[in-house]
């Protein structure tokens, strides 16, 4: 099924100049890219983004530990940590979700495949305990609808 996803290069991903092997990596699906900008993330955008978040870390870690975990993340997102800007794509194709998961890795970069761009170049901040993932990519159909266009205005589309 032809879909669309949502991919960023967050901003460890930038800091560390790795924006060229994420995109060889992801080339490998053949998908085509349809949308692409860099993106100074604000508060709002970061806490919209992860919308779902907050609630699933107070019930895993409690309520002082999750949200604490919570601010760092969107710290993170923000750049406060690295460079203050993220890398957006949105990449079509048939399975588009699924290819690019499997190429990005687990989310904790500990757990990833070592040949997974998590895997490669994730780690998990020693002070903080963000995962710097460095790439965020849809879950989901339903998440990817969501998170393009938060992301991104219509006309920025070009397909």
């Amino acid at each position: 099924m032809e879909e669309r996803t949502l991919v960023l290069i967050k901003p460890d991903g930038l800091y560390k100049s790795l924006t060229g092997n994420i995109i060889t990596t992801l080339s490998e699906t053949k998908l085509k890219i349809v949308a692409a900008k860099i993106v100074k993330v604000k508060r709002e955008l970061a806490e919209k983004h992860y919308s779902g978040l907050k609630q699933n870390l107070i019930k895993k870690f409690g309520e002082e530990k999750g949200k604490e975990i919570f601010e760092s993340t969107l710290e993170y997102i923000q750049g406060k940590h690295h460079t203050d800007r993220v890398f957006a794509l949105v990449y079509k194709g048939e399975n588009a979700i699924k290819k690019v998961r499997e190429l990005a890795g687990e989310t904790n970069p500990e757990k990833a495949s070592p040949i997974s761009i998590r895997g490669k170049y994730g780690r998990i901040h020693s002070e903080t305990k963000v995962f710097e993932n460095v790439i965020h990519c849809s879950d989901t159909q339903e998440n990817a609808e969501r998170e393009i266009a938060l992301w991104f205005d219509k006309k920025e589309i070009v397909e």
